[in-house]
């Protein structure tokens, strides 16, 4: 008896070390040991992945049906962001396939966007061709813009003429330059005829010298059509351009609106026409304010024309008049008045800087 009740409290003293020890001992988290369980690193796992991938603003979640519910009453946020608004790093795959998705969805509406303003244009454009569609029309501006076209043809033909008279007065003094060259060298081996040689080689040069000098003056001329014809003038009629597509698209979208409100009423057709009533808005808009640079731009040009046309027809007569009444200092009083600067011989060559 006194045997069995010492074996028994001695089994009890070393149950109660055991539990004692495993009350007090330490389990590693990041051990490998052989005391933890799949299920226990499955856990682990799992913690890990929500500290490093934790939600974030981009990220919530919205759930229905309390914590722990089905997975279809999760509503991921992040689907309805945009996709350059994720900054997860979690998951670099799927990243990178909703930003492709987003492009494609970007680049689809674009083109979306764009067939259905061409298909609204193009058919505007052939009602009002045969006569079945109205077009807004400012009497005003558009007969402005029919004599900056009828303006600008002329003066182009006047720089092709300004152009061929410059290549061929170019030719006739280089001709000249040669024909001087050649009497001065008769001169000096034809005795009998030195004088007479001599008097046309001297003539020569000087009407070469005058001809280089009328040539600065007309190519100045040329410059300044060629700028007022291919630079202002063309920079307003792009304007133009824009403001005639802003007028197609403006009663492209104004006939869509006019065509759904005469249509019944139902609750569909009152959401297109709010949406066609937006889109009018914006066109109408961008019509007006190209409208407005139009006018702006042919006050400027018509003020600009007078000014350049009146300094180079003068610039151009009195050049002429000079060097055909034989006046080299008229001549080149006329260049100094205009500001016109002649390029020294050789100066059509680039320099070595130039080159570089």
């Amino acid at each position: 008896m006194i045997k069995t009740h010492l074996d028994s409290e001695y089994r009890s003293t070393m149950a109660d070390s055991i539990m004692s020890k495993a009350a007090t001992m330490e389990i590693p988290i990041n051990s490998n040991g052989d005391t933890r369980t799949a299920e226990d690193d499955g856990f682990e796992q799992d913690l890990q992945q929500v500290m490093v991938s934790g939600p974030n603003l981009n990220e919530t979640s919205i759930v229905s049906g309390g914590y722990g519910g089905a997975a279809e009453g999760i509503i991921p946020t992040s689907s309805i962001k945009a996709p350059s608004m994720h900054h997860s790093n979690s998951h670099p795959a799927m990243t990178s396939e909703e930003a492709t998705r987003g492009i494609a969805v970007e680049k689809f509406d674009s083109v979306k966007k764009w067939s259905i303003n061409t298909y609204k244009c193009t058919k505007q454009m052939f009602s009002e061709r045969f006569g079945r569609g109205t077009r807004t029309v400012d009497l005003e501006l558009e007969a402005q813009i029919d004599v900056l076209r009828e303006t600008k043809l002329k003066y182009e033909h006047i720089l092709r003429l300004a152009q061929a008279l410059t290549n061929h007065f170019y030719n006739m003094v280089q001709t000249q330059q040669a024909l001087g060259d050649t009497f001065a060298d008769l001169s000096q081996k034809s005795p009998e005829l030195q004088d007479e040689f001599g008097y046309n080689a001297e003539t020569q040069r000087l009407l070469c010298k005058n001809g280089e000098t009328l040539l600065g003056a007309i190519n100045f001329f040329v410059s300044s059509i060629n700028t007022l014809v291919n630079k202002t003038m063309e920079d307003t009629l792009m304007t133009i351009k824009l403001y005639e597509n802003a007028r197609l698209e403006f009663d492209a979208y104004r006939t869509d609106l006019e065509e759904l409100s005469a249509g019944p009423r139902d609750a569909a057709t009152m959401v297109r026409i709010e949406v066609a009533q937006q889109e009018y808005q914006i066109h109408k808009d961008k019509y007006e304010r190209l409208r407005s640079d139009v006018t702006i731009k042919l006050k400027f040009l018509e003020e600009n024309k007078v000014k350049v046309m009146h300094k180079q027809l003068l610039l151009f007569h009195n050049a002429i008049s000079a060097y055909f009444a034989g006046n080299q200092q008229q001549l080149e009083q006329t260049l100094r008045q205009f500001s016109v600067k002649l390029k020294p011989p050789g100066s059509d060559k680039p320099s070595w800087l130039e080159e570089q």
